[in-house]
C-alpha cells in the first residue's frame, strides 16, 4: 500500500538524492495547498456549516497527514535510520489509517452529492452540520477497521522483545508470514470494491436525473455528474495503488535499479499525485470556495464581495 513506496533498500545514491529532493517540493507544495485551503474553510463559517464543505476539509486534513508519514518514512528509509519497532507501529497506524480516510470520504462526498440532485428536499435534513460530525465519525470507524484486523494479526505473531528492537521503518517488518499481505490486500480491495460501487450506483442515478431536468437544474446536475467522475478517477488512482507492491515485487526480481526507478514512479503517480486532486477538485471548481481562497491568497486585495 501507500507507506510500501520508497521504503526499499539505496542502490544508487545520485538518484534517489535528485528524487528524494524532488519529492520534498511535490509535498511542500501541496502541503502549503492544502493549509491555504484548510485557514480559507476556517475563516468563513458558511463553508464549516455545510457538509460538502466540512468533508472536503477532512480530505484535506487527511492528505496533509498521509503526506507527512509518507515523507517521513522516506526520509527514514534514505539515511537508513532506525528507530523502534513500537515508535515505526505508531507511525504506521496514522498512515494506515489515513489510507483509507481519503477514498472513504471521497465516497461520502460523491453520496453526498447524489442525495443533493437525486433527493433535494431530504437534502438539508440528512446533510445537516449534526449529520456530518456523525458522518465523520463513520468514516474513521471504518477506516479503522482494516488496521484492527492487521494489528490483531500482527499482536498474536510478535513477541514482547520485537517492539524494543531497531530496525527502518517500513510496513514490511509488520508482515512475518505472507498470508498477513494477502489478508490485508484482501479487505483493502474489498473495501475499494464496495466504494467503486457506491459511485457508479450515484453516477447513474444522477446521469437519469441529468437527462431528464432542464434549466438551472439540468446545469446542476451535469456539474454534480463531473464531480463524481472526478472523484472515480482519484478513487481509481488509489485502487491502482494496491496493485503497486505485487507490480514492484515482480519488478524487484529482474532488475534492482528499475525495481528504484518502478517504486518512484508508483510513489508520485499514484500516492502524492490522487492526494493533490482534492483541492483541484473542490478548492478550484467550487466558485464559492474559489472566490475565498483567491480572496485569503492575496491577503485581502480581492475586494469581490463573497457569497
Amino acid at each position: 500500500m501507500a507507506n510500501n513506496s520508497l521504503t526499499g533498500p539505496v542502490s544508487s545514491a545520485y538518484n534517489i538524492n535528485y528524487q528524494v529532493i524532488l519529492v520534498q517540493v511535490f509535498v511542500s507544495l501541496f502541503l502549503c495547498i492544502n493549509f491555504l485551503q484548510i485557514t480559507t474553510f476556517l475563516m468563513k463559517d458558511f463553508f464549516y456549516r455545510t457538509m460538502r464543505y466540512i468533508l472536503f476539509a477532512v480530505t484535506l486534513v487527511s492528505d496533509c497527514l498521509f503526506l507527512l508519514m509518507t515523507d517521513i518514512l522516506l526520509i527514514l528509509s534514505y539515511f537508513r535510520f532506525t528507530i523502534q519497532v513500537w515508535l515505526c507501529l505508531i507511525i504506521n497506524i496514522i498512515l494506515f489509517l489515513y489510507t483509507f480516510v481519503t477514498p472513504v470520504t471521497l465516497t461520502a462526498m460523491t453520496l453526498e452529492r447524489y442525495v443533493a440532485i437525486c433527493m433535494p428536499l431530504h437534502h438539508g435534513q440528512l446533510c445537516s452540520t449534526g449529520s456530518a460530525l456523525h458522518c465523520i465519525l463513520i468514516i474513521h470507524g471504518l477506516s479503522f477497521v482494516p488496521c484492527i484486523v492487521f494489528l490483531s494479526i500482527f499482536f498474536v505473531s510478535a513477541t514482547r522483545s520485537f517492539y524494543t528492537q531497531s530496525s527502518v521503518c517500513s510496513v514490511e517488518i509488520f508482515i512475518t508470514h505472507s498470508w498477513q499481505g494477502h489478508v490485508r490486500s484482501a479487505l483493502s480491495q474489498f473495501y475499494f470494491l464496495i466504494m467503486s460501487i457506491a459511485i457508479v450506483f450515484c453516477y447513474v442515478k444522477i446521469m437519469k436525473v441529468a437527462k431528464s431536468a432542464s434549466g438551472e437544474s439540468k446545469k446542476s446536475s451535469w456539474k454534480g455528474l463531473r464531480t463524481v467522475v472526478l472523484h472515480s478517477f482519484q478513487l481509481l488512482l488509489c485502487l491502482i495503488q494496491l496493485w503497486c507492491p505485487f507490480i514492484e515485487a515482480a519488478v524487484l526480481q529482474i532488475n534492482v535499479t528499475l525495481f528504484i526507478n518502478v517504486r518512484y514512479f508508483n510513489y508520485v503517480t499514484f500516492i502524492l499525485a490522487p492526494r493533490c486532486l482534492s483541492p483541484l477538485i473542490y478548492g478550484v471548481r467550487d466558485d464559492k470556495f474559489f472566490l475565498a481562497l483567491k480572496y485569503f491568497a492575496l491577503c485581502g486585495l480581492y475586494k469581490k464581495l463573497l457569497h
